[in-house]
């Protein structure tokens, strides 16, 4: 095979990516995401205002927490795949220019979040996590589909941790018994210019 056809394959099979297909299994992405298990990353486009988006900033400027990105990765409810949700979590602080100690406070928060809804995560169904970028805070989402629908107790040693290292923490259950903790990040602001 020569470096043109080489070439000229690679430039097919990109295209036949960016179309949602792949010519040579003849398969579209969404369903060899679908016939694949595993963790799998879906972008999400950001909420659209309404009654339960965040309230609209005054005219004539943005306000610094609006929700600019949101991504949403979901993957079976197992530990083994917690190291997927840490690292996503690093990234996605570091795109938005969080501190190493805020990063790292972060990246345990989330595992810390984990560990409490796979406890009572039902067997063989997904975990998801939601991460909403705002200019200087980062949301983020856990949920699972529980067996028993109860919230962690917040008058724990866990629940006071998960606090001092997120900042914001607030569980509920929601339809179907699913149960969600949220987190919320603010970046530290440098006082210096």
């Amino acid at each position: 095979m020569t470096e043109e056809t080489t070439a000229s394959a690679t430039r097919q099979a990109a295209s036949a990516t960016a179309r949602g297909g792949d010519s040579a299994r003849g398969t579209s992405q969404a369903g060899a995401a679908a016939a694949v298990p595993g963790p799998r990353a879906t972008p999400v486009a950001p909420a659209a205002p309404g009654p339960s988006a965040a309230p609209v900033p005054p005219a004539g400027g943005r306000d610094a927490r609006e929700a600019r990105d949101q991504v949403t990765v979901c993957l079976p409810a197992e530990g083994a795949y917690l190291s997927v949700l840490r690292t996503a979590t690093a990234g996605l602080a570091a795109r938005l220019d969080f501190t190493l100690d805020e990063i790292e406070d972060l990246r345990i928060a989330v595992d810390e979040a984990c560990a409490m809804l796979l406890g009572q995560a039902v067997p063989g169904t997904a975990l998801e996590c939601t991460f909403t970028l705002g200019r200087d805070l980062m949301t983020i989402s856990v949920s699972v589909l529980s067996q028993t629908a109860k919230p962690p107790a917040s008058d724990t040693f866990a629940w006071t941790v998960l606090t001092a290292l997120a900042g914001s923490v607030e569980a509920r259950v929601g339809p179907g018994n699913r149960l969600t903790i949220v987190l919320q990040k603010s970046r530290e602001l440098s006082g210096s210019v």
